[in-house]
This record gives C-alpha cells, structure tokens and sequence, in this order.
C-alpha cells in the first residue's frame, strides 16, 4: 500500500511537467485521492469475497488487480488516463488494505487484537520512511515513470509471501457470497453502537491524515521552498509514527484499546489547536520548524486511532469479519478521503486551513469515541485456532 502512495510524492513537480500543468498546481494531488478512492471502494466489493473463498485467494487476486493498475500508470498517456489507472492501481491495493485487519481478527480478540494491529501499523510505516527517498533515488536517474514501477516488484514479493503465509479462514467459518448474509453484514454493523461510533471516528481521523499525505509535498515546496528536504522529513515523520505504533502496545496492555483512543485525540487535538494558535499568530505562516515537528507528533497522536479503533469496531462482528472490514474500510476511506479532498482545495499558500481541519476532524472523532459506549476494563485475550 505505501509503495502505492510515498514513492510518488516526490515525483508531482515532473507529473505537472509531463502533463503541462502550471507549477504549483494543486490538481496533482489527485492521483493521491483517486488511489484512495479505489481502495476504499475495493474494501467493501473484497470482504463478501474473502468470507466466502478465504483471505488467501482474495490477497492473490487483489495484488494482480495492483499490478495491472501500477501497469497502466507507468504507460498512462494522458492525466486522465492516470487517474483512472491510479484508481484501478488503489481497487487492487484494498485487498492488502482490508486482510492485514481481517487476519488480524481472525487470530485475536479485543485488547490484544488492538495490539497486534499496533504492530502491523508500525512495520507498515517503515514503508512510508523509505520510500519518498527510494523515488527520489529513481528520479534522480529515471523519470517519474520508473518510480511507479517499483511498485510491481513489491507486489510480486507479497505475492510470494501471500503463498507461504497460507490460510486464516477457518472453514467452518465460511459464509455463502449471497445478498442477504451481505446485507446481515451491513445491518449488524449499522446497529451495533461501539462499531458505528469506531466507524466515525475512524473516518474523520483518516480525513486529517489523508489532507497530510495530499498536501505535503505542495506546502513543502510551494509554502516553504523547501521541496529538497521532503523525502527526508516526511520519512522521519513516518518513523515517529512507527515509533508510537509500537510504544502505544504497552498503554493497550495497561489501560484498554478505548482509553488509549480517547487519550491520544485529547492530544492530538490539543496540539492541532496549538498548532492553529502559532500559525494565526504568525501571519498564516508558521516557522517551517515549528509546523514539521508539530504536524508529525500530531499526526503520531491522532493515527493511534487506526488499531485502537479498527480493533474495537471489529471486535463484536464474529464470522462476519471480513464482510465488516469491507464495509468498515470502504466507510472510513472514502469518508476520510472526501473530507480530505474538501480541505485540500483550501490549502494554497498558508498551512492554516489544514490546522483548522485537524482541530475540527480531531473534535469530531473524539465525541465520537467518547459516545461509543466503550470502557470496559481491558481483557487479555490469547489467540484462537489458527486454520491453515
């Protein structure tokens, strides 16, 4: 998944060129959103899928769909042809997107479910550290194409570990790819309470981060000038990401996945709004310094949200896991993405309309979960059988 996103950040100033938009044109960003658009929408079309076939096959075909999209990028004549490979490339990229949490609940349960995603999440996002400057190695000696197509080789190396990794279906478990189990899916999440407010939060969580990953690149180089040290700090930012993913294991251990959710938005919002205060003061224009740390400790705080609130959303949703994920991951993506491409359109010259964003999205995601019903004392659950 990040290889679908990070390397090709540092690549935008030659896509504009290559197409002939005019510099600094914030239309580039698009094929970030078109990406996440189709791997929002992929999530809800795989879930039925990898309940009824199991999570293997689903994997293997998705990441043929990945490399066909990744394909037709690198060729891709036009903006407009891109956009709808970047789409297709983001549809096959959800099948990675949906299982990494779907095998999660296949394995685990409640507060230990919450920290096996906060390790996932933590390797995910070595991705993100290395892969900017991965691009830039490439551009440095090819086009903007060839970075697209590092791509394909990490799709090819999944595959290969898909195969070995085997099966986490268990086949009793197994639910007919029918509507009405599909809409009892639907249903069991609508109604379910700690799910939908989980589902929320979640969705407006992503709506913060999703405008840091359009919009990094364009305040880097188009507010500051300082497009040479993105690929650098944006890894470093990932890192500290990384790095809170796997401390916030131990606070799930001792306080709950709920509390840990609640505790890391207080944070998260606080600072955004502090974050909003400096930049008012300043002219709109905060120091560079000062916006780059602040935004990555921020986002470290409000990303927690991820495991924590995927982990509580799926815990009550049994044998219908996978159809949940889907229809959780479509939600929550296409959600953040929607609010995220709302806010982009506002951020030109000044990190002031993303500040105002984090703080409204972080607000909202922290009533949220604070009306989820959640709170329980924390469990510790071990593992369940494991199919192979």
């Amino acid at each position: 998944m990040a290889f679908g996103i990070d390397p090709i950040l540092p690549a935008l100033d030659e896509i504009r060129s290559t197409f002939d938009l005019a510099p600094g044109d914030n239309s580039v960003t698009q094929i970030v959103s078109v990406y996440i658009f189709g791997l929002s929408f992929g999530q809800v079309v795989y879930g039925p899928l990898a309940d009824r076939f199991g999570r293997s096959p689903v994997l293997l075909a998705g990441l043929g769909i990945y490399a066909a999209g990744a394909l037709a990028s690198i060729l891709a004549p036009s903006l407009t042809t891109l956009l709808v490979a970047r789409a297709l490339w983001g549809f096959g990229a959800a099948s990675a997107g949906l299982l990494r949490f779907t095998i999660a609940r296949d394995l685990y349960r409640g507060d230990q479910m919450a920290r096996v995603i906060s390790i996932v999440m933590g390797f995910f996002l070595l991705g993100p550290i290395v892969a900017p400057m991965f691009g830039e190695a490439i551009l440095a000696v090819a086009s903007w194409r060839w970075v697209f197509g590092s791509a394909l080789v990490t799709c090819a190396g999944l595959a290969v570990w898909a195969v070995r990794f085997g099966e986490t279906l268990d086949p009793a478990n197994r639910r007919p790819l029918r509507v009405g189990p599909t809409l009892a899916a639907f249903r069991l999440v609508l109604t379910t309470r700690i799910t939908v407010a989980y589902l929320l939060a979640t969705t407006f969580g992503y709506g913060a981060f999703f405008t840091y990953l359009a919009s990094s690149q364009p305040i880097f180089d188009i507010v500051y000038g300082r497009a040479d040290l993105f690929a650098l700090l944006y890894g470093a930012s990932s890192g500290l990401m990384a790095a809170a993913f796997f401390t916030v294991n131990r606070f799930i251990y001792r306080y709950g996945a709920h509390y840990v959710a609640v505790g890391s938005l207080v944070c998260g919002v606080t600072l955004s709004a502090a974050l909003l205060l400096l930049s008012m003061a300043a002219d709109n224009q905060p120091s560079f310094w000062v916006w780059v740390i602040g935004i990555a400790v921020v986002n470290s705080f409000i990303t927690i949200l991820v495991p924590t609130g995927t982990s509580l959303a799926l815990d009550p949703m049994g044998e219908m896991a996978g159809s949940a994920s889907g229809i959780l991951g479509f939600v929550s993506t296409a959600g953040g993405s929607l609010l995220s491409f709302l806010l982009n359109s506002r951020i030109t010259d000044s990190v002031t309309p993303m500040m105002v964003g984090y703080v409204m999205f972080g607000s909202v995601a922290l009533v949220c979960t604070l009306a989820s019903g959640a709170g329980a004392p924390p469990q510790v659950a071990g593992p369940s059988t494991r199919s192979r």
